[in-house]
Parts: structure tokens; sequence; C-alpha cells
């Protein structure tokens, strides 16, 4: 296969499942969600531990929970579907899409938990899920230059994307999305790709209040510093508001896959508008006997009403 930009899109276009979204099990409640409440988002790396990653986050007790690298049909995951396992725990209704179908088996450490020298389906994607309906499920490609498609080692066919819905709330429905921003690009590419996502939403959902949270790669490629990054004064020009914990406390650590990162960074945050925001925590990544479930932390809010 040509490792182009129209043969990415014509083998692209050729896969109906990169253009649909998946919604599966059912909300353990039909009520809407009463303030305040708690949102969870968290990169899980491929989601090694699903049982014990679904543990971690009803720790919490959040009712919407932004999930990003999640595997479905990998062969370094038992050929499993991580998210659906999750939902399933949790009593929550799931909306999961598909970033990427991984051509290989991923990196040298990843290809130490393969038992199968294939992937079943090779999905990698993000998710939304919640303890009540998910009105409206959507998802927004952030089309860009096709970077993974002529990877040599970790070679993929697909874009990065936000993944959301429309959550009622006892005083009216909010949009929330989960999204994963790209890592092997500029600060520039990422902050086009979160100005593209907010026209998008403006234009779908008109005056509803949105919570945006998930890996946003920020510094990724700024020398490490997040405050490089233009995504933020971008999105507060357009009235959104930044939640990340303590600016000093980052939110990546070693992990089974990333074992020896070059640095710590803080890639993950919430990004608020209309939302009134509280208490913003970054939780260690960690099980009981310090085995991390992956090489990011999870980070939580507290959404105490609207503005």
């Amino acid at each position: 296969m040509l490792r182009t930009i129209a043969a990415h899109d014509a083998a692209m276009a050729a896969r109906p499942e990169m253009n649909s979204i998946e919604v599966g099990a059912a909300p353990s409640s039909t009520a809407p969600l009463a303030f305040p409440f708690t949102v969870a988002a968290w990169n899980l790396e491929r989601c090694l531990f699903a049982p014990e990653s679904a543990a971690h986050l009803a720790a919490t007790k959040a009712p919407v929970v932004l999930l990003s690298e999640m595997d479905n049909g990998m062969a370094r995951t038992g050929q499993r579907h991580p998210t659906a396992e999750v939902a399933a725990i949790l009593g929550m209704q799931y909306a999961y899409g598909i970033e990427f179908i991984e051509m290989g088996l991923g990196s040298d450490t990843e290809r130490a938990f393969c038992e199968d020298d294939f992937n079943a389906r090779g999905f990698h994607g993000n998710a939304l899920m919640a303890s009540v309906p998910l009105g409206r499920p959507f998802m927004l490609r952030l089309w860009g230059e096709r970077l993974w498609f002529t990877d040599g080692e970790q070679p993929r066919l697909g874009e990065r994307f936000a993944i959301g819905a429309v959550i009622e709330t006892e005083s009216g429905p909010f949009v929330a999305v989960s999204t994963h921003l790209e890592s092997a690009t500029t600060a520039a590419y990422r902050e086009r790709q979160v100005r593209e996502l907010i026209d998008a939403l403006d234009e779908a959902f008109p005056g509803l209040p949105v919570l945006i949270g998930g890996d946003l790669n920020t510094g990724n490629h700024a020398g490490g510093d997040f405050e490089a990054e233009g995504l933020f004064a971008m999105s507060a020009a357009r009235g959104f508001t930044r939640h990340g914990g303590p600016l000093e406390v980052m939110t990546t650590r070693p992990s089974l896959i990333t074992r020896w990162p070059e640095r710590a960074m803080k890639l993950d945050w919430f990004l608020a508008r209309g939302l009134k925001i509280g208490e913003t925590r970054i939780i260690p990544s960690l099980d009981e006997t310090g085995r991390p479930h992956s090489d990011h932390d999870l980070i939580t809010c507290v959404v105490e009403g609207f503005e």
C-alpha cells in the first residue's frame, strides 16, 4: 500500500467502523444528574487491566468518565474490549469510537504482552461513559497530516478525534467530550485541533455548556513546557477555563509499557465553558501493590453547576 494521504483516506473510507460510534451497555439510572458531581478523565494506555482500572474509577464516584487509548481486539490486551468491560463493571452506558486501526502489534514493550501474533480487530480509540443516558452521541474527527500512517514502528490507519454526548442534569443539559490530541507534532497543530473542535461544537450545540477532557498532549513537543501551548489562550478567548489540578504536579509516570519516559509531563486537562468547576484532583494511577495502570494519572473535577 502506498503511504500517501490519498491512499490513507481511501482505505479509511472503505472501513465503515472508522466513521461510526459503538454505543453499548445500559446506564444504571435514568434520572438527571444532580449538582455537584464528579467527572473523571483518564488516558488508560491500552487498558491492560480493565477490572482493576474500573475499581480505580469507581473510587472517584464519578458518574461521567472520559477515556482515551482504549484497545478493542488487540493482541496486547488479549483481544478484549476493555471499554465494554469497564462500563459493565461501573454500571454505565458507553460510546466508543476508533482513533486508529493498528496495522501491527505495537511497540517492542507491547509485543511482550501478546499471546497471539495477530490482532482480531486492531482498534484503538476513545470513549465516553456515564451512569445516565448518553443523548445525541457524536464523533468529531480532528483531521491532520495522517502522521501515523507512515510510521515505521507503529503504522496506523486513522486520525485523532473527539467523542461526546449530551448529558442531562437537574438544571438542564451539557455536552461532555472526551478527546486525545496529537502527540507527534507541534503546539500550533494541537491549537488548530482544539479550535476546529470548538467550532464544530458551537455549530452542533449552540448555547449549551461544554466540558472537554482528556490527554491534550500539552508540551509533548515543546520542551515539556505546557504553557507554550497556544490552545489555552485560544480556548480562553472562546470562553473556556482550564482545570488540571496543581500546576506543579505532572500527570505522567513510568508504566509497564512506557518504562523509561524521558521526563514527566502535564498532559491531561479539562476545558470548561458555561460550567462552574470546583476542585480538580490528580490521582496516582497505581494499584495497592504500586503497579501502574497507565503512564497517565487519573484526573477528576467537580462540576458544581451552571454559570
